[in-house]
């Protein structure tokens, strides 16, 4: 039976578990790609299933996010999200095991959906659990541990192919899913939203439709071109527009409008989805660059990655310090601005730099994302009423996601359009010259071709359009973002706290 005081003293010990929590999802979120080439040859899967594979666990996740911290708030956040890891769990231990494409499509989704579970309920027990002064550092710490799962899941990935066969990445879930399973139990308490409505199920229809079409297309676009995907994007759109109409009309919304007209809840969420963008864009181009150019296997890459978490753990502990004193708008427009920096830093590689430059701007740009992040998320969860804190955890995670994976379409159509450009296939069979502008790591295979040059070029449009985005999401946050708060009480932790289930 769970009492304030009882919570108030273990308080550390469930922040453990709920960074344990999203960690499992960071890991799964880079862990896969290692095990792609194995999968291929293991299960007869060709590029279409491979994308299906990844695919089908980003659209669940993307669209589940908003009602399952509807459902969290409603009918108790610690229950739902104990199912969140049973489920996520249980379909990794499914993943491990699969002999056929479709079976592992399928656990692939239902593990997004155990993550949609996960991500948002995790944040939204925060403010429950910890007082207004104390949720800075418990959002920091929340921050590291989605983003140290990043550099972890390519070098624990690697580890494990090297050692058992490629069902060992997803049945690495299952003593940190137990772990968290049982900590969650017996720590955690039970919250949800005393004045809970009813729920509109068309609006949550829409919600779901018009983020699967419109981040459906976004995935699409880098594979089978932006003319197929244009119209699933728009789709999107228009779903989400009348998804829009319906908030303001019903009786029981999903989200309130109102909550976007909150600048802390607003511009936080869209300097969030700002680095998510640059973040994912990064991700998606520097292993290849550090495979193709450097030589390095997929344990070698995901080493190093390390000195962004280096840097973003560095940063959050002071970011936090720095927002008690001067406020959010300071620190996160600050924390974009350095990494446009760095990221501009980065756009000046030449193909035959070394590594300690890439560390060097890595490490900068790490900095940047953790002044930039927990402080906007800290901004975003101090905005939110009474008993909302999971939607609007899951609104602003839903934001997240569909940013990176922009990130992900627009810069990886970018990248393919440079390195294609600049890459001279002339004298070679069409297969092998096919073959190669498809993929530099194919290219870098090819004895008589150097990809490097023209892979570099592409990287370095792609960094310099995301220092463009990011330097515009710094000045929007400095023009936006509400100053330092003079606020001494904390009612919406008071009340937060009044919600706890004894």
């Amino acid at each position: 039976m769970a009492t304030l005081t009882s919570v108030r003293r273990s308080r550390w010990w469930i922040l453990a578990v709920l960074a344990l929590s999203v960690l499992v999802i960071g890991l799964d979120g880079t862990v896969l790609n290692v095990a792609l080439p194995t999968l291929a040859g293991d299960l007869d899967a060709g590029t279409d299933d491979l994308q299906w594979i990844v695919d089908s666990y980003i659209v669940v996740f993307a669209v589940a996010l908003l009602p399952a911290g509807l459902l969290g708030d409603r009918l108790g956040r610690k229950r739902w999200l104990v199912a969140g890891l049973l489920l996520f769990g249980a379909a990794s231990a499914v993943a491990a095991y699969a002999d056929a494409v479709p079976q592992l499509v399928v656990a692939r989704a239902v593990m997004g959906l155990g993550a949609a579970l996960i991500m948002p309920l995790t944040m939204s027990v925060l403010p429950v659990v910890f007082d207004r002064a104390e949720q800075p550092r418990a959002i920091a710490t929340w921050s590291i541990a989605v983003a140290l799962g990043v550099p972890i899941g390519p070098v624990l990935g690697g580890y494990l192919l090297d050692h058992f066969q490629w069902g060992s990445i997803f049945l690495i879930n299952l003593p940190i899913v137990a772990l968290a399973v049982i900590a969650a139990l017996v720590l955690l308490p039970e919250s949800r939203d005393p004045r809970a409505q009813r729920v509109d199920l068309l609006g949550a229809v829409l919600s779901v439709a018009g983020l699967g079409a419109f981040v459906y297309g976004v995935i699409l676009a880098p594979v089978d071109g932006w003319p197929r995907a244009l119209p699933w994007i728009a789709a999107g759109v228009v779903v989400l527009g009348l998804f829009w109409i319906r908030l303001g009309r019903s009786a029981y919304p999903l989200i309130d409008r109102k909550l976007f007209a909150d600048r802390n809840f607003l511009w936080g969420s869209l300097a969030a989805t700002a680095a998510s963008f640059a973040m994912m864009g990064v991700l998606f181009v520097l292993p290849q660059y550090l495979a193709a150019a450097m030589n390095y296997d997929a344990l070698g890459v995901g080493v190093r990655l390390l000195p962004m978490i280096a840097g973003l753990i560095v940063a959050a502990r002071i970011g936090t310090r720095v927002a008690a004193r001067l406020g959010a708008r300071v620190v996160v427009s600050a924390g974009l601005a350095v990494s446009a920096v760095a990221l501009g830093l980065g756009a000046l590689t030449s193909h035959d730099d070394g590594y300690a430059w890439t560390a060097t701007w890595l490490t900068a740009l790490g900095f940047g994302l953790g002044l930039c992040m927990p402080s906007a998320m800290d901004a975003v969860l101090a905005s939110l009423p009474e008993g909302k804190s999971g939607v609007g955890s899951g609104a602003v995670q839903a934001m997240r996601q569909v940013g990176g994976a922009l990130g992900v379409a627009a810069l990886g159509s970018l990248l393919s359009a440079v390195y294609t450009a600049r890459l001279d296939t002339t004298g070679l069979p069409a297969e092998i010259a096919s073959a190669a502008t498809e993929s530099v790591l194919a290219a870098v295979r090819v004895p008589t071709l150097d990809p490097v040059p023209a892979f570099v070029a592409g990287m370095d449009a792609v960094l310099a359009v995301s220092a463009a985005v990011v330097l515009l999401g710094a000045v929007l946050s400095a023009v936006f973002l509400p100053g330092r708060s003079t606020a001494t009480a904390d009612p919406v932790a008071e009340s937060a706290h009044a919600r706890l289930e004894v």
